[in-house]
């Protein structure tokens, strides 16, 4: 099983108690007569987001998403059944719901697990563990500070943060099964400098798939804060 695997099994089927054996009750209860394909797509989503101007903290939120969908192909037909619930009984329903297009034919079975590992491109981490929150704060805040100390012309500087991961798992009729997870970081600033009387305004971001760590390593978010006001002095 790969570390990836492992991920979306603790986070999409752990917390309702269940382990891999339930895809296969799924697809007992998904692949009738007629059925030619099915496949559950189970997603699990958490986003932060934090954002301060002037030095005082915003905004601060935190959510979660999660869920499953099955899918029946009959034919030409598609029979499609979406549940918050991942539990057992819920998992069951959406299986028996989506199979409800299938045609009078051929029983196909649910073939053998193939576990697909396929290629890393990111690490499968989650951004948002990696930092607490008065540690997010101070580096939003060192970014206003910097600011303000690079150019006395700086007025006002609104800086955010906003971070997640999603967790996939992917199980198909034909036995192949294929995980991901996901994370994304992303930091932006806005800066407004006035001079004369006249108030222009800048801004600039960076980010990608790696941690908060890697996102403020490097002068990274002095290089995002210098640019913000470098286009707010054009």
């Amino acid at each position: 099983m790969t570390q990836t695997l492992t991920l979306a099994q603790s986070r999409l089927l752990a917390p309702a108690g269940l382990g891999l054996e339930v895809l296969d009750q799924a697809f007992g209860r998904l692949m009738g007569p007629g059925v030619d394909f099915g496949d559950l797509y189970f997603q699990h989503s958490r986003r932060e987001s934090w954002m301060v101007e002037d030095g005082i903290v915003k905004d601060g939120s935190h959510a979660i998403e999660q869920g499953v969908g099955v899918r029946a192909v009959s034919g030409e037909k598609t029979g499609f059944a979406y549940s918050d619930d991942i539990r057992a009984e819920a998992l069951l329903e959406s299986a028996a719901a989506a199979r409800a297009i299938s045609r009078d034919g051929q029983q196909h079975r649910a073939g053998q697990r193939i576990v697909v590992p396929g290629r890393e491109l990111y690490a499968p981490l989650d951004p948002i563990e990696g930092l607490g929150a008065d540690d997010k704060i101070s580096a939003l805040r060192a970014v206003d500070q910097w600011l303000r100390e690079a150019d006395p012309r700086v007025k006002q500087v609104i800086v955010s943060l906003s971070g997640g991961v999603d967790t996939v798992l992917i199980a198909r009729s034909d036995g192949v099964l294929a995980s991901d997870v996901r994370p994304l970081v992303r930091f932006n600033v806005q800066v407004i400098v006035e001079q004369d009387g006249r108030r222009e305004q800048g801004y600039a971001g960076a980010g990608g798939r790696y941690s908060y760590e890697e996102l403020f390593s490097g002068g990274r978010p002095q290089a995002v804060a210098r640019e913000a006001l470098r286009q707010a002095l054009v």
